[in-house]
Formats: C-alpha cells, sequence, structure tokens
C-alpha cells in the first residue's frame, strides 16, 4: 500500500511573550518547511476573540501561504458558515485559485450557538473509555454544561460580532448545496435567478467537510459525496461514529467514487521521549482555558507551565485531550499515528502540533516526516 500522507493543521498559534505579527511570520515559515519536507496539505483554523491564536481568516492565511509556497495544497479547515454566506465564501476562494490555480482545499465547519446548544444537548450519560483492537485510545465521551456555555461573555460577544443584528444561519445543508451550485455554475435562486460569481465560479477548488460527531456534517459529507475530515484532536471519543456516519452516508458523486478520510492528530515530537514531553508541557494549560470558554492563552513556555496551579477538576477538564496528543521520539509517535490511521481507515492523517518556540515546532513536524517516510509501507528507505 502506498504511504498514508501526512497534512498540516495550523491555528497560528501566539506564545507567550509574541506578538500576533511574529505569529503570522512563523506561520508562513512554517508552510515552507513542511513544503520542503513532504508534506500533501497545509490547512488554516478558523477561531476569533482567542488572545493565543490569530488564525481568524483562513482566506488570508491561505493567500500568504501560497504567494510563499509552489506546490503544496493550501486549505481552510474550516470556513465556519455560521457567519459567513456562500458566496462571499465562493468569491474568496476563487480569487485565490486565479492566482494559485488547483492548489486550493474549502473546508467548510459549523459553528455558532445553535451547534454549542446541540452538543450541550446531547445525552449527559458519558460513554465509557476503550482501546481498540489496533491499539488507539478512545476516551471516554464528556458532557458540556450548558450553563457555563449559555453564561460565556466571551462566547456572547463572539457571536454577536460576527453576525449582523437579528441574522438566522441557514441550514448547513442548504448551505453546502449553495457552494457547490455556486462552484459549478448551476446556481438558481427559489424565483429562477442564475448567479455566477466572478471570481468563483469554475475554480479548481477541492471541498471537504470537517464533523467532530455522526451528526449533521459527516451526513452531509457523505450525501454529497465529498472528502471529510474527522477530528481526533478536538473530539477523540466520537472519532470513531464520525467517520462510520460519514461512510455510511456516503454516495459516489462527479468528484470522488468513494469516501475519503482524513483524521487529524495533536503531535509534538522531540529528539526523544522526554524531550518531547518537556516540549508539550504548556498543552494542558492551554486546553484548559479553552474548556473554561476562556480563550486559548497565550501558548506558555514549558518552565512556566510546569509552576502552574491545578485542581482535579482542571485535570479532569482536559483529561481526553492530554492523553490522546502524541507526543514522544520520532518512533513512538509514527506508531501512535498508525494506530489511529488503521482504526480509522484514514486515507490521510492532518498533523496540529504547537509548542511555545517556533524552531521546536519545525523540528517536529521535520522529524515526524522523515520518520514517517523511512518507516511507511513503500516508503522511501
Amino acid at each position: 500500500m502506498p504511504t498514508t500522507p501526512l497534512s498540516v493543521l495550523d491555528l497560528i498559534p501566539i506564545s507567550a511573550g509574541a506578538t500576533a505579527a511574529q505569529a503570522v511570520r512563523n506561520t508562513v515559515d512554517l508552510a515552507r518547511r513542511t513544503e520542503e519536507a513532504g508534506y500533501h496539505r497545509y490547512w488554516f483554523a478558523e477561531h476569533h476573540l482567542n488572545p493565543g491564536v490569530a488564525g481568524s481568516s483562513p482566506a488570508l492565511a491561505i493567500a500568504l501561504a501560497a504567494a510563499a509556497t509552489e506546490r503544496i495544497r493550501l486549505g481552510s479547515a474550516g470556513v465556519q458558515l455560521a457567519h459567513r454566506t456562500p458566496l462571499s465564501t465562493v468569491e474568496e476562494f476563487g480569487l485565490i485559485d486565479a492566482l494559485h490555480p488547483g492548489r486550493l482545499d474549502l473546508g467548510l465547519g459549523r459553528s455558532g450557538p445553535q451547534l454549542l446548544k446541540e452538543r450541550a444537548a446531547r445525552p449527559a450519560e458519558p460513554s465509557p473509555q476503550r482501546t481498540t483492537e489496533e491499539g488507539l485510545f478512545i476516551p471516554g465521551g464528556r458532557q458540556l454544561n450548558p450553563d457555563k456555555l449559555l453564561a460565556s461573555g466571551r462566547l456572547a460577544a463572539q457571536f454577536a460580532l460576527l453576525r449582523q443584528p437579528g441574522a438566522q444561519t441557514p441550514d448547513y445543508g442548504e448551505q453546502v448545496a449553495e457552494i457547490l451550485a455556486l462552484l459549478s455554475g448551476s446556481y438558481r435562486s427559489a424565483d429562477g435567478v442564475e448567479a455566477h460569481p466572478v471570481p468563483g465560479e469554475g475554480a479548481d477548488v477541492q471541498l471537504w467537510i470537517l464533523g467532530s460527531s455522526g451528526g449533521q456534517s459527516a451526513r452531509v459529507a457523505g450525501a454529497n459525496g465529498l472528502r471529510f475530515a474527522a477530528n481526533y484532536h478536538v473530539s477523540p471519543s466520537s472519532v470513531l461514529e464520525a467517520v462510520a456516519a460519514y461512510r455510511e452516508a456516503f454516495r459516489p458523486s462527479a468528484t470522488l467514487e468513494r469516501p475519503y478520510v482524513a483524521v487529524s492528530a495533536d503531535v509534538v515530537v522531540g529528539e526523544d521521549d522526554a524531550h518531547a514531553r518537556h516540549l508539550a508541557a504548556g498543552y494542558p494549560a492551554w486546553v484548559r482555558s479553552i474548556r473554561r470558554f476562556e480563550g486559548a492563552i497565550p501558548f506558555p513556555d514549558p518552565e512556566t507551565a510546569a509552576g502552574l496551579h491545578w485542581t482535579d477538576e482542571d485535570r479532569e477538564l482536559v483529561a481526553d485531550r492530554v492523553d490522546t496528543q502524541f507526543v514522544g521520539a520520532p518512533g513512538t509517535v509514527a506508531e501512535r499515528l498508525r494506530q489511529l490511521q488503521a482504526a480509522t481507515g484514514a486515507d490521510e492523517l492532518v498533523i496540529t502540533t504547537i509548542t511555545h518556540d517556533h524552531r521546536d515546532r519545525v523540528r517536529s513536524y521535520q522529524l515526524l516526516a522523515r520518520e514517517w517516510q523511512r518507516s511507511e509501507p513503500d516508503g522511501p528507505r
């Protein structure tokens, strides 16, 4: 079998003591370096009002990276359609495609208060943790606290600032259908009016759907014959449910004959296991800030992280993310990634790595790429 491609997911993290401008420059450099190392895609997440994350506009980040690279595919993971329109999304990606044709991935995600309410309303009965026969750890499901969720002033401000007053988000499946129609030139309004975005119509853009569960995103991706990206790094407890629902719903399309799945993983690679654990020391505190609905903090350096106070409640809050972060020497991490690939049947793995020092982050990606190419079946020896 051919080597499973490795790709990159970048939030444009800001390290403690650094600036957003430095984070953006680091991202452009990392895009160049990972292209040189042989990574297949470079994706940008979309986040807002986070003190430690500068990735607020995937389209702009893609344009910056496209100008600095030559071959690597570039994309969004993903554009959050709760506060975007299909037309604006197609036009933005069409504009980039005009100068960088055939390199773009348009990854679409759900977001906004309605999605968070749906997650909070899921049954409170937690699913048990387990280990698959391939050796992949699946943590127990965790229930969002709806009271904390709905009372978060930061989230309320984010939703208010991203949407026009009184705006209502259309059905996600309908938004995806409109994007497909605008790209293909087949769009017709309810009144029969045609719309032809320039640029945008006919753009050589690969469409992806992002999902964290077996819910609407997985079903929409499958029903439309689109590629699907599942989040082990965000929602590890439901990754198997997500990929199974996608495959069950899949119907072949003009662009895809069989299901195609990418699965993400949080990874830190060091020279050895102990070195990697040192580099990853800031990760639990960073996750804790997100889980408290405070917004991601600037990523702490290992020494500062070691001195932070933790309660049992804090540890429980982040346990699923910490326990499913792949941290270690190149061989250690490659083995865990192979377990993830085997358990999910992933066609591709998407790696997201955050360290305090940019050089350590670059080195982590380089070490992993070298080990993956060496150790994967049919990889170069």
